[in-house]
């Protein structure tokens, strides 16, 4: 491979990082290629791209980020590195990865992890990283909540036939519950 590839790929790949708030970094060696084409399969179902670049390349785009530290996962980078792009939830390619180790005993293996530039290191982060609610599910919690008071006040009014004495003999029961 020329300078002048090595160059565009990490450009690409920096842009990449850059542009995906979340990203995975696994070690996959050891799949056949039959695996590799699985993995990538369920990934793509999924919305995830899944890529594999050379280490020296992954921590040369790193490098390029502005604004976050990631020479902790610089410790990573060594053996087999494939790198999962998730735009939208950070959980997504945890989830992916814990479905295809069903699979396949313990691979792809997880070496590190960015979730809006938190860094992750390790595969014990593997589980703690799938039961993460992406920012939808968050917001979803949160106007569910809100709604709540005012979907019982609704109801008291509707059990009590729209009458102002329904609504107290409402509340008045639910006082003395």
């Amino acid at each position: 491979m020329t300078r002048e590839e090595k160059s565009q790929i990490i450009d690409e790949l920096s842009t990449k990082f850059a542009d995906n708030k979340h990203f995975y970094i696994t070690d996959a060696s050891g799949f056949t290629v039959e695996q590799v084409n699985n993995f990538r399969r369920l990934c793509y179902k999924s919305g995830i791209e899944y890529k594999v670049y050379k280490n020296t390349l992954i921590r040369k785009a790193l490098e390029k980020q502005d604004g976050v530290d990631y020479t902790p996962l610089f410790k990573t980078l060594h053996g087999f590195s494939g790198v999962l792009f998730s735009k939208e939830a950070g959980n997504v390619p945890a989830k992916v990865i814990q479905e295809f180790r069903k699979k396949l005993d313990g691979k792809p293996v997880l070496k590190a992890a960015s979730i809006d530039s938190d860094l992750y290191i390790g595969d014990e982060n593997v589980k703690t990283l799938s039961e993460l609610k992406s920012k939808n599910e968050l917001i979803g919690e949160v106007i569910s909540l809100l709604q709540s008071p005012a979907k019982n006040v609704l109801s008291a009014l509707l059990s009590g036939k729209n009458t102002v004495a329904g609504l107290v003999k409402a509340l008045e029961e639910r006082g003395t519950k």
